[in-house]
């Protein structure tokens, strides 16, 4: 019988990878979102393509959707307690990423630092 082999990095990146997902996961950290809002935050994501990355961490267990009975129907998403758990993997990445731009005065003056509230 043949051994699959499991790589925890190929994982991460089935689950969190992909243009958009990091992105949402970013600003559900801060709080819970409704669909509108999020699309206002990303500007350039297509309608079609918020709707399937949220499906798809929904489906991963990593976002919750909660329709609330009034009319019109209000849908929230936020993360599940394991999508909580990738709050320190974001703490990285900020850090990593506030670096960067910080590397030789590489960030543009007056640019405003986004998501600080993630707390480690």
């Amino acid at each position: 019988m043949e051994r699959t082999l499991v790589c925890p990095v190929r994982t991460t990146l089935n689950v969190l990878g992909g243009k958009w997902k990091l992105l949402i996961l970013s600003y559900l950290l801060e709080e819970p979102r409704r669909y509108g809002e999020l699309k206002r935050l990303m500007p350039e994501i297509t309608e079609k393509m918020l709707i399937q990355e949220l499906r798809d961490l929904e489906a991963d267990g990593i976002v919750a959707r909660t329709v609330h009975q009034t009319v019109p129907p209000r849908v929230d998403y936020s993360l599940t307690e394991q999508g909580q758990s990738v709050r320190p993997f974001f703490s990285a990445l900020l850090d990593w990423g506030f670096q960067y731009l910080d590397r030789d005065g590489a960030s543009a003056p007056g640019q405003v630092p986004v998501h600080e509230q993630i707390s480690r």
